[in-house]
């Protein structure tokens, strides 16, 4: 049996389950089912794969870190290879992009599985026997698709008209409901899931043909790539040239060597809080609750609580979701339409489209507790021997509080040690960077003033990260 790389596209931002997920904190990255995030579950269900090389794992680079993170709970994280992308050009470019990057080191005949982060997949050893059919037709030269058995019309999947065999009669557009119906009935139409399998060889020659001006800049792109750390980082400027299609208009639509595999995976890919409340389950009234929620005559509902109580009367098919600093309250028919709430917010330069006010980084993660026009106030916490970039603010004065565990401190050129409620203030225009030289996390308090407040007001003189001004 052939080889198999995974290649985990674990891009996009999954509008629709605002505001659980976020921009800087999209939808693949979110524990939605379980204590694992939609990334490790797919990470963790490749690993079951026979004769399965470690996944490279495709991501947007404001992703890289809290990705790296993830994977690397997992055990043995160091070995896979994440595979930066400095701007998003859709899927088409993406999976070139990957596919270029494996031929540098990997023989023609491999074959890549290419398989999106945020897909729930119920039937796991269904899933193996599919990957092993899959992987059987692309040794012979095919570009497979994995078509999911519809079990309802869906307006909100694209379709794949299934001809003798494992051949392709057609692709199609997401339908209405009338046309998914008369799918349905036919009998030969299957969901479009976006995964995919192929051989190096194959895809490079089709894409080539179909494509060559996306190749030739995606091929540049690897070229004249760097490695940055644990991650390899796509050159912006060959990448930004490449058209911007999805890999189903730019190759199978147009491919004659398509072939689809029919399955049968209880699978959904969570666009919707509808979806999520299809696959989870439910109370003895129909309900889907997570966090700290009382219900009192309500059927058929999702709420969800991530910081305070919430408590519903006489509600029936409704969705709530509550985080920090924003709720969600609509019909669950239509949970479709949060992305309208998505884009107004976005219109108005509103922060909540892009984060919650527990932001990650690559040394830990900050929460804003508390904001005003000329203060904030933060809770920092420092993973076990990381440490913050040496940097000053023009605008902002600083106040550091431990609330636990041991900071080193550079405060101008003053290095010293503080501990449980010990604090040092620091002046805007001073150098300074905080450590964690111990073993357990370091939290503590930071209260902000000055004229100005912005997380751009950062200069950085020296990173672990690789991050600039």
């Amino acid at each position: 049996m052939s080889k198999i790389q995974p290649i985990i596209l674990a891009g996009g931002t999954g509008s629709r389950l605002w505001p659980l997920s976020r921009e800087l904190y999209p939808k693949q990255l979110l524990n939605l089912i379980d204590e694992t995030s939609l990334l490790q579950t797919t990470v963790l269900r490749v690993a079951q794969l026979t004769e399965v090389l470690p996944p490279l794992l495709v991501v947007g680079e404001e992703h890289r870190f809290i990705t790296r993170s993830q994977v690397d709970c997992l055990g043995g994280g160091g070995v896979c290879d994440i595979l930066l992308e400095p701007v998003g050009r859709n899927t088409a470019p993406a999976v070139c992009g990957a596919v270029e990057y494996c031929a540098v080191s990997l023989p023609e005949d491999t074959i890549l599985l290419v398989l999106p982060a945020d897909h729930l997949i119920l039937r796991k050893a269904v899933f193996q026997e599919v990957v092993a059919e899959a992987v059987r037709l692309a040794v012979e030269g095919k570009i497979v698709t994995f078509g999911i058995e519809p079990q309802h019309p869906e307006t909100g999947y694209g379709y794949i008209e299934k001809g003798e065999g494992s051949s392709v009669r057609s692709f199609r557009e997401k339908p209405d409901y009338e046309t998914a119906k008369s799918y349905l009935e036919k009998g030969n139409y299957l969901w479009n899931s976006g995964m995919f399998a192929f051989s190096i060889k194959t895809f490079r020659e089709e894409m080539e043909r179909l494509a060559p001006e996306m190749v030739s800049c995606m091929r540049e792109s690897v070229l004249l790539g760097k490695r940055d750390g644990s991650f390899f980082r796509l050159d912006e400027a060959a990448m930004s040239r490449s058209p911007s299609d999805s890999i189903d208009y730019a190759l199978m639509e147009k491919t004659d060597r398509a072939a689809v595999v029919a399955a049968d995976l209880d699978w959904s890919d969570i666009g919707s809080w509808h979806a999520l409340w299809e696959v989870s389950a439910k109370d003895k009234d129909g309900n889907v609750t997570k966090g700290d929620v009382i219900l009192e005559d309500t059927k058929n509902c999702l709420i969800r609580s991530e910081d305070t109580l919430v408590a519903t009367v006489g509600l029936e098919d409704i969705l709530v979701v509550e985080t920090s600093d924003a709720v969600l309250v609509a019909p669950l028919s239509r949970a479709q339409d949060v992305k309208k709430i998505v884009a107004r917010l976005k219109k108005d330069s509103r922060s909540e489209f892009k984060l919650h006010r527990t932001v990650y980084r690559p040394w830990g993660s900050y929460t804003v507790l508390e904001q005003h026009e000329r203060y904030q106030i933060k809770r920092i916490t420092v993973s076990p021997g990381s440490k913050l970039s040496l940097q000053m603010h023009h605008h902002r004065h600083e106040h550091w509080v431990v609330v636990s565990g041991t900071a080193r401190i550079t405060n101008g050129e003053k290095v010293f040690l503080l501990y449980e409620n010990q604090s040092t203030y620091i002046p805007a225009g001073v150098n300074h960077r905080l450590e964690n030289p111990g073993v357990m996390d370091l939290e503590l308090i930071e209260v902000q003033n000055g004229s100005y407040l912005g997380e751009d007001d950062i200069v950085r003189f020296e990173d672990d990260y690789g991050r600039g001004e």
